[in-house]
């Protein structure tokens, strides 16, 4: 081999890797890169070079606070969204990756409807409510606190997704309220501007409801999904009806023209999310407790809430497949199971089941189911 070819090679892995801003982790997060970090905010909508911070007070959402201070001290550090509108957070031209995005929202989290479109396309790749996206679906004030390699909760609310996503010539992120009452919106996107090869997938995330789930029927997490790309994660939201265990359930992968059978059958519902034997469920005094974790790839949490109605346990979880991500050629529908331990054996459930599956494909997706009615996507509150 001479030497000249050598040293060829060299330079190519170098110049690789001086290129491009994607794959970074802590063995290569000394090495240079071409691609160049921009972010938007309510400080600089657009992103742009050195626009930062130059909001006035004629047109600052914080310009009250900053009255005295004025241009350049925090004077518009969030935005309201009016019942009925829909706010464009963010529009990006040109070639790139979203790296993070930091978010407090206020507001009915099932009302807050988070999109994001890739290149041209007019259906979103992505279509869920603020919280469940970010494995918080339980609503304002019953946040869990979430120490994940790709989300991230932190007191009180701190939203934060590590999903890369990348995007060939543009991407327009935006948020819908359909509540009746005003929403504020404090947030930050961190993307970096550079090449994406041509035949990189893109990332898509799809919310599910169903309240109550009709006895003995499964609950779909998602289908529909046709083309080529990976499966890397579901965000599960239990309201449990019935006293007792209630996550006997299998989750059930059918893959690539699977029927009747799925390729992947899971062996209960803790069990995929990385649990076992019911989170380790005791009843003390009458009253049911669990213990909950939070770990790179997997979570579990109660929220104790007693204004909700209707659950006798409120319950999240997660499951993360960035080490084992779920592969398929041309198509993927995903289900779980309602199911309890009964006097008898298992027990059939009718519990309010809420998801978001995160996945990778090749556009273009099929369009998404439209998402249900305010009055089936609000978690309802008791009368006082």
């Amino acid at each position: 081999m001479s030497k000249s070819f050598i040293v060829s090679c060299i330079f190519l892995v170098i110049n690789i890797s001086y290129s491009y801003g994607q794959n970074n982790n802590l063995k290569n997060l000394y090495q240079l890169s071409d691609a160049k970090t921009r972010s938007i905010s309510p400080e600089n909508f657009t992103g742009e070079k050195g626009k930062g911070g130059m909001a006035t007070l004629e047109e600052g959402s914080a310009a009250k606070a900053a009255r005295k201070l004025g241009q350049g001290w925090k004077v518009n550090p969030y935005i309201h969204i009016q019942p009925g509108e829909t706010f464009t957070l963010g529009e990006i031209n040109g070639s790139g990756i979203i790296n993070h995005i930091w978010m407090t929202p206020v507001g009915d989290y099932r009302l807050m409807i988070f999109r994001f479109y890739w290149d041209d396309e007019k259906e979103p790749s992505v279509e869920v409510p603020v919280g469940d996206f970010f494995a918080a679906g339980w609503g304002i004030m019953n946040e869990p606190q979430i120490n994940s390699a790709t989300m991230a909760v932190n007191p009180r609310s701190g939203f934060n997704s590590y999903w890369q996503m990348p995007f060939r010539k543009k991407c327009r992120i935006t948020m819908e309220n359909l509540s009746d009452k005003k929403a504020t919106v404090y947030y930050q996107i961190n993307y970096s501007l550079e090449k994406v090869e041509k035949e990189t997938p893109y990332f898509h995330a799809q919310f599910r409801r169903v309240n109550e789930l009709p006895f003995k029927e499964v609950f779909t997490i998602v289908d529909g999904i046709k083309g080529k790309g990976q499966y890397v994660g579901t965000y599960l939201a239990h309201g449990a009806r019935k006293s007792g265990w209630w996550g006997e359930g299998e989750v059930k992968f059918y893959m690539d023209g699977d029927k009747e059978f799925p390729t992947i059958c899971t062996t209960g519902e803790e069990d995929y999310f990385l649990g076992s034997y019911g989170y380790n469920d005791r009843k003390i005094d009458g009253k049911m407790y669990y213990d909950s974790f939070s770990s790179l790839y997997a979570g579990f949490y109660e929220v104790k809430d007693p204004e909700i109605e209707g659950f006798v346990g409120i319950f999240g979880q997660y499951r993360w497949h960035v080490l084992d991500p779920i592969r398929f050629d041309e198509d993927l529908r995903i289900t779980v199971q309602s199911l309890g331990w009964g006097p008898d054996g298992y027990l059939p459930l009718k519990d309010d089941l809420a998801s978001v599956a995160y996945w990778y494909q090749i556009e273009p997706h099929n369009k998404f189911p439209k998402l249900p009615s305010n009055e089936k996507l609000i978690i309802k509150k008791k009368v006082k």
